[in-house]
């Protein structure tokens, strides 16, 4: 048939020969087909195997992955504080790996490992014949093992043809980079083991306590044979299994001529002697820190073509490793007192019992009665509590997971948000949620000084007075807040300075009707709580809405630097692993929140609760006598205790309680903030004035605000004096008179109005309300005693619930 016959000739004579060779089917199957067939199979094979190289690691890529050089994560004044490995796994070179390790290694797996690039092909077309006769066998080769250990994704497990070509292209790549033994060394590095170890190293230390290099041959065998298998033969759970299959390694052995007939023969009547003990992943000084910085630094490395766990990357961090270790010691220190505390308190007889309503709801929460339950043979729901109840070991472990006290603190300099220490928990191996930034918690009486720094912001003074009286807040459609202190109000005037040192929730919640919730908690966010949710609300005042620590040691941060909100900073530069720059970070630029002369108020006044308020523990029992002001705080049936400390250096916050917020310390001395949270900031501030990381004599610095005709007077005169020089320069008005308080009257006929401003509603958007009425009058001449003002409002401790009263 010519091709330049017409398309339609063509097609009729193809199905004409197709139709005859459908009608003699026999010719499909000749000896001339077949070898036809035969010859084009692996050139099909071959061709297919070409297309497939680019789908597999390049030589980069493989160089990559053997050297693995984990991101290194530095504090600020040079010290590792975690490395970003992909597996808990120590690199060892093949020198430091015992020879019975590679002996049995290659006597098992790969008997001619030095002989072939690969690919061993008798292997091979063994397996296969075995495998048609119905016995599954592998034919893969040390090289084609590591290829799939060392690029899992890529490759993939699945028993197919493309599979099996994808890790034999792999190891020829791999045999071309790398000599045998790098081959072996790789190997032996990444194989994994169970039990979070990879390696032989974390292996050999694993399930016999010793390196790799003190390995014997037992015990080399017992490694090598798990890995046909690692859960099947694990010698832990499966110790006859491991057995067995470990005196087939050393058949091996003793066929390839590594161990003498009668070694084998005294070795393999030898028990496993197994010395189990599970390796943790050491997370180094800051861990919640490094997980947190994790998720961002995989972002970025992938967006700039790196690798975190294998290019060597440095990360230069805020992180103090001194301050760091110093808040380390105070949790830990307090952490153990506060869980004497607890323990105690829950041994008593009507703590952890069925008598206490809170525990059956526990129970009843636990996975062990929701496995019960789940079951088809279930009991009814009151026998499975019965039975959990009254199971000791059971209710033992769960109480001392509940009952486990928990603490997160954080430290930051808030002259330009560097993150100087993170602490998320006691022990991060324990419970590694991050108590700093996950972890939302009410910060009960921390929140009140954006009530005062709101109330500043519109014109109050300290010296301002409100009746310290029982107070009733109508909150609509019948229903009446009523805040209350731990006694009786003394219905007395008290100065707003007072009531913020001694924590007065009767003044706070006056002020809060004042200035309004929702400029309230507009400064709150604009001060650094802007990830958490406000809600505008009276009892906002009081600390009702959950809030991060994070976000809190941040907005005193604000108050520390005269209103400037600094976002908290945590790298500054990223290098390669020959130290050049790949890129740095520069602190994000300040913002103005708070009226200068409002936030230097403020923070005079939380002065106050340090040489006399609730956080004079400071001073009494730390001995600081630096220039320094905060903050106490405790929530409702003490659930939560809180301390924030400022320094014009430094600024450190703690928070202290449990993952559930209905466990308590049980003790309304314990539970205050003052006793949970503050011995954490004051011990952790001691040592860093000690060590001289801040400076004892630095104080705050109050600075005149500048008014904008101010600063263009100061324009003028600095062209004037450019001109004509400093002699010539124009006369200076004289300044402003400082603004005074107004005369106080000659007496207080009654208490304030408790009614809201108009121009306080929660929907008016300024944040200054120019017309706050409030008396001021001179300090009282008897001073409140410290003992009336303590940071537990409700007789329970912490802040009250809102009370809900319809009128009669």
């Amino acid at each position: 048939m010519s091709v330049f016959e017409p398309p339609r000739t063509r097609w009729a004579a193809l199905r004409s020969a197709l139709d005859r060779l459908l009608r003699r089917p026999e010719r499909l199957v000749s000896l001339h087909s077949l070898a036809w067939l035969l010859a084009a199979l692996p050139l099909a094979l071959l061709l297919y195997a070409v297309a497939l190289v680019p789908f597999t690691p390049g030589i980069s890529d493989i160089r990559k992955a053997k050297s693995e050089l984990p991101a290194q994560l530095m504090s600020a004044d040079g010290k590792l504080l975690a490395e970003y490995r992909w597996a808990n796994r120590e690199w060892v070179a093949l020198e430091q790996i015992s020879p019975h390790v590679v002996n049995a290694l290659i006597a098992t797996e790969d008997h001619r490992f030095y002989s072939h690039w690969g690919l061993d092909w008798r292997r091979t077309a063994s397996s296969v014949v075995f495998t048609l006769r119905g016995d599954t066998q592998g034919g893969s080769t040390i090289t084609q093992q590591l290829a799939r250990n060392l690029f899992p994704e890529e490759i993939g497990r699945s028993r197919t043809l493309t599979r099996k070509l994808k890790e034999a292209i792999t190891a020829f790549k791999i045999e071309a980079s790398y000599t045998k033994p790098e081959i072996l060394e790789t190997y032996l590095n990444t194989v994994p083991f169970l039990y979070n170890a990879y390696g032989i190293e974390m292996a050999a230390r694993t399930y016999f306590d010793k390196s790799a290099d003190q390995l014997n041959v037992l015990e080399s065998a017992t490694l090598i044979g798990m890995l046909k298998g690692t859960a099947y033969y694990n010698p832990v759970l499966n110790p006859e299994r491991a057995k067995a299959r470990r005196n087939t390694v050393l058949s091996q052995m003793l066929k390839r001529g590594k161990l003498e007939q009668k070694q084998f023969d005294a070795l393999q009547k030898r028990p496993l002697r197994v010395n189990f003990e599970r390796q943790t992943e050491v997370m180094g000084p800051a861990p919640h820190f490094a997980v947190q910085l994790r998720k961002q630094l995989i972002e970025w490395a992938d967006s700039k073509g790196y690798s975190l766990y294998s290019d060597g990357l440095v990360i230069r961090t805020t992180i103090d490793s001194r301050l760091q270790a110093y808040a380390n010691q105070a949790v830990a220190r307090q952490g153990r007192q506060l869980q004497g505390v607890a323990d105690a308190a829950w041994a008593r007889r009507d703590g952890w019992t069925a008598r206490n309503p809170l525990v059956p709801s526990l129970v009843r929460e636990s996975p062990e009665y929701r496995a019960a339950a789940a079951r088809q043979d279930a009991p009814p729901p009151d026998e499975i509590l019965e039975g959990l109840l009254a199971d000791a070991a059971f209710m033992r472990k769960l109480r001392n997971e509940k009952t486990r006290v928990q603490a997160g603190f954080l430290a930051l300099d808030p002259r330009n948000g560097h993150v100087r220490a993170w602490v998320g928990s006691r022990d991060f191996a324990q419970d590694p949620f991050d108590h700093v930034q996950a972890a939302r918690r009410q910060p009960g009486s921390t929140f009140k000084p954006f009530v005062y720094g709101a109330a500043f912001a519109q014109g109050a003074l300290p010296t301002d007075t409100l009746m310290d009286q029982a107070v009733e807040i109508a909150l609509g459609g019948g229903n009446v807040w009523r805040p209350s202190d731990g006694g009786p109000p003394s219905d007395e005037p008290m100065t707003l300075r007072d009531g913020l040192a001694y924590s007065k929730n009767t003044i706070t919640a006056q002020l809060m009707q004042r200035v309004g919730p929702a400029k309230v908690a507009e400064l709150a966010r604009a001060m650094g709580v802007r990830q958490s949710a406000l809600d505008e609300v009276p009892a906002l005042a009081l600390g009702t809405s959950p809030v991060t620590l994070k976000e809190m040691v941040a907005a005193y941060g604000t108050i520390a630097s005269a209103g400037q909100y600094h976002a908290p900073v945590l790298v500054t530069r990223i290098e390669d692993r020959h130290g050049n720059l790949l890129e740095a970070f520069a602190d994000t630029a300040p913002e103005q929140v708070l009226p200068l002369d409002a936030a230097q108020t403020l923070r005079d006044a939380l002065r106050g609760v340090i040489d006399k308020g609730t956080g004079a523990a400071i001073r009494a029992r730390y001995g600081i006598r630096a220039d320094v002001a905060g903050k106490t705080g405790t929530t409702q049936d003490n659930a939560d205790g809180w301390f924030i400390l400022m320094h014009p250096q430094l600024v450190a916050g703690a928070w202290a309680g449990f993952n559930d917020g209905r466990i308590t310390l049980r003790s309304d001395y314990w539970g205050q903030g003052a006793h949970s949270a503050l011995p954490m900031v004051g011990d952790f501030v001691q040592q860093a004035l000690r060590s001289r990381i801040i400076d004892a004599g630095e104080r705050f610095t109050d600075q005149e605000q500048v008014s904008p005709l101010g600063r263009a007077l100061e324009g003028v005169r600095g062209w004037w004096n450019g001109l004509f020089g400093p002699d010539a320069a124009p006369p200076t008005p004289a300044p402003p008179e400082p603004r005074r308080a107004p005369a106080p009257p000659p007496q207080m006929a009654e208490p304030p109005e408790l009614t809201p401003l108009p121009d306080a509603s929660p929907q008016a958007p300024e944040l200054r309300i120019p017309d706050v009425v409030l008396t001021p009058t001179p300090p009282p001449s008897d001073p409140v005693e410290p003992g009336r003002g303590v940071d537990r409002p409700g007789p329970m401790g912490g802040n009250p619930p809102l009370v809900m009263e319809s009128p009669p």
